[in-house]
């Protein structure tokens, strides 16, 4: 929780912001240790439309939505102020932690300092409430408080995207009901191209993104509507490469990672709650290609498997800050071209793949809901590889297609118990990737 920032005031901490007394208690304008609640101020609030500019004056009664997804805002307040003039802020997509919000106190104290320090909130999820006082103390925050664990959207939907088949590179989607019935082809939008990666974004959209087109490696993005409608390409960025993998983390944020570019890569990309792609992050791990990736906990992810110059069972966690861990040992079978999903809302699940060597497997891989993976679950269905995988009906998940021109499917319950083979729906093809959205 951030606070009054200058030459001599750095105030942060967990409760209400204030300044620090001799006993070391938080004195706020409701006594020390207390604040007001935030009812007692917001009924009287007149609240205005979304705010997203980079810039905005403030009214006294009024309360804002401050979206700082795309930019850092800088809020003026009034150049005059009575006493008891209150003005409310909150974070409308819990993003100030990357855009903060910074205020101008416009000549007027505030926390009792001048108009020369610079006051700043940068905590995810904040409510802000504050009042003018007096001359002395200028305005007050009296309600400080942010809301730490954001309610947990699931996704219902899914859609398979992209791939190869025996004409040649796809574009095609198919969507996923979230009763889990795969749809027929919908026409292909974007490059056709064959080793994407796909994963959610903003809580209920999805992205594909990179993969393998023309002979040559790409880099391009292509997001997905909250109805499931895949847009047109979006410039490359970060490097381009081919069979990376991608999950959500954050609750509604993504990462790509891993993948061949010329050479194996462990460097990842980070996809903002806005679904913007951050230039590359240096890898963490062992650098490869061909493996999977999902969410688990909630809010964070993990990749596993995959190839450098053998088989890999290996695993790196995502914290829910987007940032990889090292490699934790193999569990289970160690292959490549496999998938995984998240289930249940909280855990997550590895299957399929093959040895490189022509063995495919329909085995699956447990993870819980402390990315802690399990040891093999004898397979179900026809065992496969270049497959996909995305969740479905909030708690589900499925498999999806795969090598050679496959387009049958797994269900995957909320237990994480895998179904039989459903009949295939749409064009089979391997090599593609898959996302939930709602």
């Amino acid at each position: 929780m951030s606070g009054i920032i200058g030459s001599k005031l750095n105030v942060r901490g967990s409760g209400p912001i204030g300044k620090l007394g001799t006993d070391g208690q938080v004195l706020t304008s409701a006594g020390a240790g207390k604040s007001i609640a935030y009812e007692d101020i917001a009924g009287g609030i007149s609240w205005q439309a979304v705010e997203t500019g980079s810039t905005m004056t403030a009214v006294a009664g009024n309360g804002y939505p401050i979206d700082t997804s795309s930019n850092t805002c800088t809020i003026t307040l009034p150049a005059s102020a009575s006493v008891g003039d209150t003005l409310v802020f909150s974070d409308y997509a819990r993003n100030w932690a990357t855009n903060k919000i910074i205020i101008d106190s416009n000549g007027l104290n505030y926390q009792g300092e001048d108009d020369t320090y610079t006051v700043e909130y940068s905590t995810d999820g904040l409510s802000l409430a504050i009042t003018y006082m007096d001359a002395t103390q200028g305005w007050i925050p009296t309600t400080d408080d942010d809301v730490t664990d954001a309610p947990v959207k699931l996704n219902t939907e899914g859609i398979f995207g992209y791939g190869e088949a025996g004409s040649g590179d796809l574009s095609m989607t198919n969507l996923v009901s979230d009763a889990g019935v795969v749809a027929t082809d919908v026409t292909g939008v974007g490059t056709i191209r064959s080793g994407p990666a796909a994963c959610e974004y903003g809580n209920d959209k999805g992205i594909f993104g990179f993969g393998y087109a023309s002979g040559s490696n790409a880099g391009m993005t292509n997001l997905v509507s909250n109805a499931g409608v895949v847009a047109t390409d979006v410039s490359a960025v970060g490097t381009v490469r081919r069979y990376p993998a991608a999950c959500t983390y954050g609750g509604d944020k993504g990462i790509f990672g891993y993948g061949y570019a010329g050479s194996l890569s462990s460097l990842t990309n980070l996809v903002s709650n806005a679904g913007v792609v951050a230039t590359d992050t240096t890898g963490v791990g062992t650098a490869r290609r061909s493996l999977a990736a999902c969410e688990y906990g909630g809010d964070k992810g993990i990749f596993g498997f995959g190839f450098d110059s053998g088989i890999l069972g290996m695993t790196n966690l995502v914290s829910n800050a987007g940032v990889v861990a090292t490699d934790t040992a193999a569990v289970g079978t160690a292959r490549l071209y496999l998938a995984a999903c998240s289930y249940g809302g909280d855990k997550g699940i590895f299957g399929y793949g093959d040895n490189d060597a022509g063995t495919e497997y329909s085995l699956t891989n447990l993870v819980s809901n402390a990315g802690v993976v399990a040891s093999d679950v004898t397979g179900v269905g026809t065992g496969r590889s270049h497959l996909a995988a995305c969740e479905y009906g909030s708690t589900k998940g499925i498999f999806g297609y795969g090598m050679t021109t496959l387009s049958m499917t797994n269900l995957v319950s909320d237990a994480g118990v895998v179904a039989t083979d459903v009949t295939g729906v749409g064009t089979g093809r391997n090599s593609l990737a898959a996302c939930s959205f709602n």
